[in-house]
């Protein structure tokens, strides 16, 4: 059946057709409520309000007169820990992401310029050489973030009396002593200042420290996984404020006998620029829509289920990654692929695609063909419902979250993380458990259960009331 071409044209542009236009439409025999997604979810670390000025990131003169202003502030890292402050009042505990004043830094910064260094200790570089614009190739890592605000339009300074706001920096400190660190900082007899495993320590933060600490820490890892060039194996150094390395072979004063040029002296390369991986993250739902399709991995923590989830591969759209990584881990063929949301996940650096899609519930699962999952099978909404409402049912231990990382790195393929096994349940506690509302999972899940996805008929009736499909 043909497609009409005003919903083709407002598929592209992302606008619903007129509302006279909307009942008539079909596709694939099915009729459409709604063709666009309306408005956008914001997620747990995602909504990054702050201005990020990326056209002053070269203007070394800009971003050191900028660090060391009385507003600035600065997120520190040691080893991927945020260093958060906990406050007590009346025997409580609160914790917050630490928001140090940038000049009570300088003495663990090495000497200045912080940006714009030239060979020479001390020595400012020639704003001419492109190698050399916010340079940093002298102490530990130092990046700017952008300025956070009073007002929701963003402003265009051009010089560093002219910001209004909070302009944000991040230091890696994991090559810096901890007692040096913090003798250096201004604590109040209420607070109590300490590196802490980030899951947790970030669970509970406002919106704005969350996505905050998505960008920090996300740029910081990526600094301090990236010491020497891939294309010839000399050290990089970070220019453009902590935005882009570069390879010291290309430094005006490197000596480099009888060395062809590095590779990265000439065009763009992407290992220059901070990484993104984009990972699909799939709700399959049945034909019926009132049944969800769930895996556990091998190593997930105690009756924990999830979403299925993997990275995306060279050469593929969204759609066919879903596609591909539903087949592989659970055997199941999906159609019907439709975007949810995005979400930053900075552990280390993802970005999730949240997407729903349709299967018929009929085939057989199968875990063997990549073996990534000890078990998965499709879940009830009544099932689903009952552990959201649960206390413990999106409840993730604190002990748990270092064996989520463990189990990440240990693997090369999926991007669903991981912890110990035991698949007996505790007393008392739910027969199964799911992702909190601060991971994508959580929340494709929950707004499933709940009957909250844009777009899906209120009587879940069937694979046809999957719409906006991608």
């Amino acid at each position: 059946m043909p497609i009409h071409r005003g919903y083709l044209l407002a598929r592209l542009l992302q606008i619903p057709p007129h509302p006279s236009r909307i009942q008539s439409l079909r596709y694939s025999g099915r009729r459409l409520e709604s063709i666009y997604m309306g408005e956008n979810y914001t997620h747990f670390y995602g909504g990054n309000s702050l201005n990020r000025l990326s056209w002053l990131r070269p203007n070394a003169a800009f971003v050191s007169g900028l660090f060391p202003s009385p507003a600035s502030r600065c997120v520190i890292f040691r080893g991927g820990e945020p260093l958060v402050a906990n406050h007590i009042q009346d025997g409580r505990t609160s914790t917050i992401l630490a928001k140090v004043p940038s000049g009570e830094l300088r003495s663990v910064l090495g000497e200045e310029p912080f940006f714009g260094q030239g060979q020479h200790p001390g020595e400012i570089a020639a704003e001419d050489i492109k190698v050399l614009k916010s340079a940093r190739w002298r102490g530990p890592n130092l990046i700017f973030l952008g300025v956070e605000e009073p007002d929701a339009e963003l402003s265009t300074p051009a010089r560093v009396e002219d910001v209004r706001g909070t302009p944000y920096f991040a230091l890696d400190a994991t090559d810096i002593p901890t007692d040096d660190l913090l003798s250096t900082l201004n604590v109040s007899d209420s607070q109590r200042l300490e590196f802490a495993e980030p899951r947790s320590a970030t669970a509970k933060l406002s919106s704005f420290d969350a996505s905050l600490f998505a960008l920090a820490r996300t740029m910081v890892d990526w600094l301090g996984r990236r010491k020497f060039c891939p294309a010839c194996g000399s050290r990089t150094y970070p220019l453009w404020a902590g935005w882009k390395l570069s390879c010291s072979s290309v430094l005006p004063w490197a000596e480099n006998p009888g060395k062809s040029p590095c590779p990265s002296s000439s065009g763009l390369n992407n290992y220059m620029h901070p990484r993104t991986d984009a990972v699909v993250i799939t709700a399959v739902l049945d034909e019926t829509g009132d049944r969800i399709l769930l895996g556990r991995n091998k190593k997930f923590p105690s009756a924990f289920y999830s979403t299925l989830a993997g990275f995306l591969e060279p050469g593929e759209s969204f759609e066919d990654a879903v596609k591909r990584e539903i087949w592989e881990e659970s055997g199941v063929r999906v159609h019907a692929v439709r975007y949810h949301s995005g979400q930053p996940w900075p552990y280390p650096a993802n970005l999730m695609i949240g997407c729903y899609a349709s299967a018929d519930s009929s085939q057989t699962i199968r875990t063997d063909l990549d073996n990534e999952l000890e078990d998965a099978r499709w879940f009830t909404r009544e099932e689903v419902l009952s552990v959201l409402a649960h206390p413990d049912g999106t409840n993730i231990r604190r002990r748990e979250y270092k064996n989520f990382d463990e189990a990440q790195d240990q693997s090369t393929k999926s991007a669903t993380v991981a912890g110990s096994i035991d698949p007996q349940p505790l007393k008392d506690q739910p027969p199964f458990r799911v992702p909190p509302q601060s991971a994508i999972a959580g929340v494709l899940i929950s707004q499933w259960a709940k009957g909250e996805v844009p777009g899906l008929s209120s009587s879940y009736s069937g694979a046809t009331s999957l719409k906006g499909k991608i």
